[in-house]
């Protein structure tokens, strides 16, 4: 029982995590820019959300829901801000010279970023009470936490963290490898890329 309620999480967390988004982009970028270390950091972030959103739908907190759905257009205005200041850093960011391809020191500042935006994200709490009921492990408002909770938590925990240790370890071949002119595209094309998903959430958000 257990051991299907552990799968079950795995897929959940690892089929949350992969859809392109602006994380991913974010991930990659600083996995190509510094190495695998910051880019597996960064993803941790939205593992660590992702385990979030999933104990409320897990644990059937209906009351956390309930209050993200009334305040979803303050926190999509804060999610949406922060891509656009993290765009256009990233957009005017010079990359980092041959003599500087050490990890730099600022590891929290790379989880928490993430973190705080894939949890200002409130249509993935949608994302998982639809994924936990289609594989039929949805909870009750009100209903008793038992074992078979941690153990899903921490297949989805486990699921998400597969993904960025995936795709930190593909992107990091090409760390140390691209020329710096390229480099310098990729910063372009990454900011760009973050900005549009910014105009994306801003618009949902308003209901444009």
């Amino acid at each position: 029982m257990l051991t299907s309620v552990f799968i079950k999480g795995l897929l959940v967390g690892f089929l949350i995590a992969a859809p392109v988004g602006p994380v991913n982009v974010m991930c990659v970028r600083r996995t190509i820019m510094h190495g695998r270390l910051v880019g597996l950091v960064s993803g941790m972030g939205a593992a660590t959300a992702d385990t979030i959103f999933g104990a409320i739908a897990a644990f059937g907190l209906s009351f956390v829901y309930e209050l993200m759905m009334t305040e979803r257009l303050w926190l999509g205005l804060g999610g949406g801000a922060l891509l656009v200041v993290m765009g256009i850093r990233t957009l005017f960011a010079e990359p980092p010279q041959a003599t500087d391809t050490e990890d730099p020191p600022n590891l929290l500042g790379d989880f928490t970023s993430t973190l705080f935006l894939t949890l200002t994200n409130p249509v993935t709490i949608v994302s998982f009470l639809a994924a936990f009921t289609a594989v039929g492990v949805a909870a009750e408002p009100g209903e008793p936490i038992g074992l078979d909770d941690w153990v899903l938590l921490l297949g989805v925990f486990l699921g998400a963290s597969t993904w960025w240790l995936f795709i930190t370890e593909a992107v990091a071949l090409f760390h140390g490898r691209i020329p710096l002119a390229m480099l310098r595209w990729t910063n372009r094309i990454a900011g760009m890329v973050i900005l549009a998903f910014a105009l994306a959430v801003f618009w949902v958000v308003l209901e444009l």
